[in-house]
């Protein structure tokens, strides 16, 4: 598709729009230098971009393969004044589209005033009001003197069916120089010939005619006094332009100053030494070119997304790559990142369009039921669970634990994009279930069968469930006078259970072990407060260190003390074995006081 705007402003606008949303977009402006336009044009003849955003220079030495023709407006600055595009205009631009390879398609943008259907029928059947008048200007010219070649220039048609055109920048420079300096030099028909050659100098910049007449004035004035232009003069001014730093507009600029000595150059017996400012102009010109090239390509161009779009629409592209890092690179460019499940659009200036979040989704779509299926088959040892609630699959997130109906029964949610779906979906759930399960049921196996205790009845089951709901730690207060009524009989059963009856606590000693202990933390917390409370990453650290005793810390719920295994203690909390291990011995010792 070819977007075709009247100024360089509006084709600014309309690319970094299609930059954003689709990747980006070639830019073609008669302003721009024969080699650049060209370098813009192969980027979406190679199919690097879908668009090319012009103006109606679009047709200028380009030999496009063009779809769609889309006019951004249907008025035009015409040099003297903005009027609304003929017919006729309209028809030369649209048919760009097409061409004898295929047929094409015309339209406008989303901001443009729709065509009339009278318009329409204009432009597919290409019939158009005739040309009743055409433009012209007397070719034979009288080189006599200034006044007269002025005079020739202003001859009147003879012709009904012709109009003088307006005044050209030649025309324009030729009045400025007829009044200065140059005027007085013109005295002979050659002379007067070489300032009507000069006056053809063109106005590349588009500057006033007073600074290009300045330019002329210096080169005709050389050619008079010196049969030479001043090539140290010619040296400064090209050194000027021999700088390929800077922005868009500032490298077009230079490349329009540098077109002007590369036409001087190209003029016979102008220079000394013609060949070498013809190959000096010349490779400065390149070289700005291309950097102007590469301006617009940075400016207008996303590589990345451009290269999203173009695997979506070519299936027998490469696939993304992944690393360790789980970074997703295609074809050189990183996209973004893949975390499990989810996949994370790598960061760019222009911030994150939806269309190429979706895009960058689909590519990676692939990959993601890949782990999916991966995770599927995947054994026990894989996954790990956090004590942020996080489980990680070989290191990555891929779900959060949440509260249950139960203490003992979390559930678990899966962190994943849209991609991940359907039977994929539940597969990976049903994995992790059955993992959940399995671990639950082995890191707290002990308080698993104290739920509901096969061999116990009555008083006894009871504390064995008030143990199980506890998570295998119950103060003893709490119980005492049910453990009072139980004979030896029932606390044997209890006891090959795993349970110990300690002075200040009931408890399983079994689970009170790292593993078990972090695992309790967790699910009490899932039911109380949250995970990422205070105390629920730490304390399991104290546990594995084997600290027995340490200084409390305020911000702590206290409950966490005891569902991690101590006993709180005035400013200390201390480990419950080690509790009632001291009250063994000081028992004994209180009944032997006289």
């Amino acid at each position: 598709t070819a977007i075709v705007a009247f100024s360089a402003s509006q084709v600014y606008a309309i690319a970094e729009l299609i930059r954003r949303e689709r990747g980006g977009a070639a830019v073609v402006m008669g302003a721009l230098s024969p080699r650049t336009r060209n370098a813009q044009v192969d980027m979406y003849q190679n199919g690097d971009v879908d668009f090319l955003v012009a103006t109606d220079a679009i047709g200028m030495g380009l030999n496009l393969d063009v779809k769609h023709v889309a006019f951004a407006d249907d008025r035009k600055f015409d040099g003297h004044q903005t009027r609304p595009l003929t017919p006729a205009e309209f028809g030369q631009i649209a048919g760009r589209a097409g061409r004898h390879m295929h047929n094409g398609t015309f339209g406008v943008t989303g901001n443009a005033t729709e065509f009339d259907e009278e318009l329409i029928v204009q432009l597919e059947t290409h019939d158009f009001e005739p040309v009743k008048v055409l433009q012209w200007r007397n070719s034979d010219l009288d080189f006599s003197s200034l006044a007269a070649l002025s005079g020739s220039l202003d001859t009147v048609p003879e012709k009904k069916q012709l109009t003088r055109v307006p005044i050209a920048t030649d025309q324009q420079a030729l009045e400025f120089l007829s009044r200065n300096e140059a005027a007085g030099l013109a005295t002979s028909r050659k002379a007067v010939e070489l300032l009507w050659q000069c006056c053809g100098i063109p106005d590349y910049r588009n500057i006033s005619p007073a600074q290009h007449g300045e330019i002329i004035t210096r080169v005709y004035t050389d050619l008079i006094r010196r049969t030479r232009v001043n090539e140290d003069w010619i040296a400064e001014q090209v050194r000027f332009c021999d700088n390929v730093s800077g922005d868009i507009d500032t490298l077009s600029n230079r490349i329009r100053q540098i077109r002007t000595w590369t036409f001087v150059a190209n003029r016979r017996n102008w220079l000394a030494d013609p060949t070498h400012w013809r190959e000096k102009t010349r490779d400065i010109e390149d070289r700005l070119s291309d950097a102007l090239h590469e301006r617009l390509t940075q400016r207008f161009v996303d590589r990345r997304t451009s290269v999203l779009m173009r695997h979506l629409r070519d299936k027998h592209m490469v696939s993304p790559e992944v690393n360790d890092r789980g970074e997703v690179s295609l074809e050189g460019h990183l996209i973004g990142s893949i975390e499990g499940f989810r996949f994370t659009l790598a960061r760019s200036d222009d911030g994150d369009s939806k269309n190429l979040r979706a895009a960058a989704s689909q590519v990676v779509a692939p990959e993601i039921l890949k782990r999916a299926e991966r995770l599927s088959g995947a054994p026990n040892e894989e996954f790990v669970l956090a004590t942020d609630g996080t489980v990680r699959w070989r290191g990555e997130v891929v779900a959060n634990l949440a509260e249950g109906d139960q203490l003992l029964t979390p559930r678990l949610i899966v962190l994943a994009d849209e991609a991940l779906t359907g039977p994929e979906l539940e597969r990976v759930q049903d994995r992790l279930n059955l993992w959940l399960r399995h671990t639950v049921n082995t890191q707290l196996e002990t308080i698993m069968q104290l739920a509901e205790p096969a061999d116990l009845d009555g008083t006894a089951r009871g504390i064995a469930f008030q143990l199980s709901e506890h998570l295998g730690l119950l103060p003893r207060s709490a119980v005492a006078d049910d453990v009072k009524g139980l004979d030896q009989d029932v606390r044997a059963k209890m006891r090959k259970l795993g349970v110990k009856f300690g002075a200040y606590h009931i408890y399983v000693p079994l689970s009170l072990k790292p593993a078990p202990r972090e695992l309790a933390l967790i699910l009490w917390a899932l039911k109380n407060g949250g995970v990422r409370q205070p105390g629920v990453s730490d304390l399991p650290q104290i546990v594995l260190s084997g600290r027995t005793s340490f200084l409390i810390d305020p911000e702590v719920n206290p409950k966490l003390y005891e569902v991690a295994g101590f006993k709180v203690a005035g400013k200390r909390a201390v480990r419950v074995d080690i509790l009632e291990r001291l009250a063994d011995i000081i028992r004994p010792l209180i009944a032997l006081d006289p």
